[in-house]
């Protein structure tokens, strides 16, 4: 798996896909309507909330010729615009990742995985 690398003047830096998945699964946490990551068990099919430090099981982050692809399976909100929440997580999460790792994010892939009520 390629990890983002960037040759700056003193020296070489290389982001773990780790690294990025996590600030991205914070940043997306934040913005309204997303309840959390999901993981999903291909074995029965079931949907699972992560939370904490789990959630960069509902990311999977993938470097090309630096630029980012992230694709989240997330949980939303009911009754909030499932487009809407998309949006906003797009913009956000593009925003403060470029921002984060100085990389392009080419493309944001959301995968909605369920819906809960809020308490």
């Amino acid at each position: 798996m390629m990890k983002g690398h960037m040759n700056t003047k003193n020296g070489d830096i290389i982001i773990e896909n780790e690294v990025i998945a996590k600030y991205a699964g914070l940043s997306a946490i934040e913005c309204f309507g997303i309840v959390g990551m999901a993981a999903v068990s291909v074995k029965d099919g079931l949907v699972k909330l992560l939370k904490g430090d789990s959630i960069t099981k509902g990311i999977h982050v993938l470097v090309e010729d630096n630029r980012l692809t992230i694709d989240f399976h997330i949980i939303v909100a009911y009754g909030i615009s499932i487009s809407a929440v998309t949006e906003n997580l797009m913009q956000t999460v593009q925003y403060k990742v470029e921002e984060f790792t100085g990389m392009e994010v080419a493309r944001i892939n959301i995968f909605v995985e369920g819906v809960r009520v809020l308490d």
